[in-house]
């Protein structure tokens, strides 16, 4: 049995990077790997997940700004305690402190990279100080550096990063959890007071900038004008009506056909409701809720801005960044087709789905990867 020891920056709520890692480990061959997690910060609601499916769990306890050498010690020594024969690091942060914690250890260590957008207007300073010691460190502490979308890979390498070890492993998707649900359409319909027949178009994504709701909502405006009984629905973190900042983004003209959810913790069920997907980002690396909602067999609208093309492939529609005519066209587009029209495209997004990114098939990757990590150590 291989033990892989996966070390994160933190577990504290459902994002993608946090989801992405316990579906990995929760897809892994049991009976040829052991698991265990560590998070820098205090951990929350996906480490308990984590635990209800036998996986154990440790948090190092940093806050937001470094302990220092207290923290990165704890993680030597609870490395030395738990004697992983590979440590697969998350995250800048962890790839930092785990790849050095790590290499002192003399166990294998391979990075693991989830983010692209290196704009400085973007990012933290102290993130992008710390892409560029990594950059340094990524030619001798890593074996290999996963990345989960092509994007990331090319800006990577384009800021330094070893490009021989780099390599593209993408997220998986978990096809029992997201699929077609004729109930859930009906049922969230009625939810939200509307008929059973209504057209929804949905955009999932949390309040940030790089997600570009404006260029939703303009567009939304448009297409409006054609389609008066399209109603659409958002949710995500921020995605409220107490967020003064999104709210004025919505044209007046359309304020009663758009519902503001929240968070919310029933994404397969809402995705599964939709009669299409939105995906209006500005940038992205790999957007998961595109493969989940192509998984429950939504057609999908989609920006050209990381892996989105290449993951929707011919089964939705693909038009600029920033381009909210553009959008609206596309939008408009798929509104124009008939309900049969529809489900044939989403039906051919699922096939697609679960030909290239079934979560079972990137586990087996991930396996692949570790096994042949500790042959070249010598460790098999």
């Amino acid at each position: 049995e291989i033990y892989t020891l996966s070390l994160h920056d933190a577990l504290p709520i459902y994002e993608l990077a946090e989801l992405s890692l316990c579906k990995l480990v929760e897809h892994m061959d049991t009976t040829r790997f052991g698991n265990a997690v560590i998070s820098l910060l205090p951990e929350g609601p996906v480490a308990s997940r984590l635990r209800s499916a036998g996986i154990p769990v440790y948090s190092i306890g940093m806050r937001r700004s470094p302990t220092g050498l207290f923290g990165f010690f704890r993680l030597l020594s609870l490395l030395g305690e738990l004697s992983p024969d590979v440590v697969q690091t998350w995250m800048y942060h962890a790839n930092f402190l785990g790849g050095l914690a790590g290499f002192l250890r003399k166990t294998p260590v391979l990075w693991n990279i989830r983010h692209f957008n290196l704009d400085p207007a973007l990012n933290k300073k102290t993130t992008l100080w710390l892409v560029k010691v990594c950059a340094r460190f990524s030619h001798t502490v890593p074996r290999k550096i996963v990345c989960c979308a092509q994007r990331a890979l090319d800006v990577h390498a384009g800021v330094g990063y070893d490009p021989d070890k780099l390599l593209v492993i993408p997220n998986g998707f978990d096809l029992d959890a997201f699929k077609p649900d004729a109930q859930a359409y009906v049922a969230f319909r009625r939810e939200l007071g509307l008929p059973a027949d209504a057209l929804l178009v949905g955009v999932i994504a949390r309040f940030d900038p790089q997600k570009d709701h404006e260029n939703f909502f303009r567009a939304a405006r448009l297409v409006s004008a054609h389609f008066p009984s399209v109603r659409f629905v958002l949710c995500g973190d921020g995605i409220v009506e107490e967020n003064p900042d999104l709210v004025r983004m919505i044209d007046e003209k359309i304020r009663r056909d758009v519902f503001l959810l929240g968070r919310r913790d029933d994404i397969p069920r809402i995705a599964a409701a939709l009669d299409l997907f939105v995906l209006s980002s500005a940038g992205e690396a790999f957007p998961s809720v595109l493969g989940e909602s192509m998984a429950c067999e939504v057609p999908c609208v989609v920006t050209d801005v990381g892996d989105s093309a290449l993951i929707v492939g011919d089964t939705g529609l693909v038009v600029p960044p920033c381009d909210s005519n553009a959008l609206a066209e596309a939008i408009a587009s798929m509104l124009g087709k008939t309900a049969e029209e529809r489900t044939a495209l989403g039906k051919r997004g699922r096939r697609r789905i679960m030909e290239k990114y079934e979560i079972g098939a990137i586990a087996r990757e991930y396996e692949t990867l570790y096994e042949e990590t500790l042959f070249a150590f010598g460790g098999l």
